[in-house]
């Protein structure tokens, strides 16, 4: 039996993946945890609300970038991943479905270099970012 080893990234490929669906305040607050952030604007709405002027909570920035690397790992896997590195263009609320699109933009010397962008379901994008993965062990 003959087993085929994935193919490697190609520059100009892409992947594109949905990182959350419908995101939940329970998220938010589950996230707040894990993380030890426990910043009220996203955790409590009165305060992000009534106190800071919000509509509402909003997702934490690095909980955005973990779900966004989804698409990268998902591809690459975890352990080949070199460098991640984003810019935060806009809030993420409760209810958003958050889909990541990376491009491979160089292969030089078994790294890839991808460009990533997230949306959410209004095609607003809430990242844009960049990766660097390892190719060959």
């Amino acid at each position: 039996m003959t087993t085929t080893a994935p193919s490697l990234p190609a520059v100009g490929e892409e992947r594109t993946l949905v990182v959350v669906d419908d995101l939940t305040r329970t998220r938010l607050v589950q996230y707040a945890g894990v993380s030890g952030d426990y910043n009220p604007l996203h955790t409590d709405e009165i305060f992000a609300r009534d106190v800071a002027g919000y509509p509402g909570v909003f997702a934490h920035g690095m909980l955005t970038m973990g779900l966004t690397s989804r698409v990268v790992t998902e591809w690459v896997g975890e352990e080949r991943l070199t460098e991640f590195g984003v810019r935060f263009a806009a809030q993420v609320w409760p209810g958003d479905t958050l889909t990541a699109t990376a491009t491979v933009e160089s292969v030089e010397a078994g790294v890839a270099r991808f460009g990533i962008t997230t949306v959410n379901q209004k095609g607003e994008a809430v990242i844009k970012g960049w990766a660097t993965a390892r190719l060959a062990d």
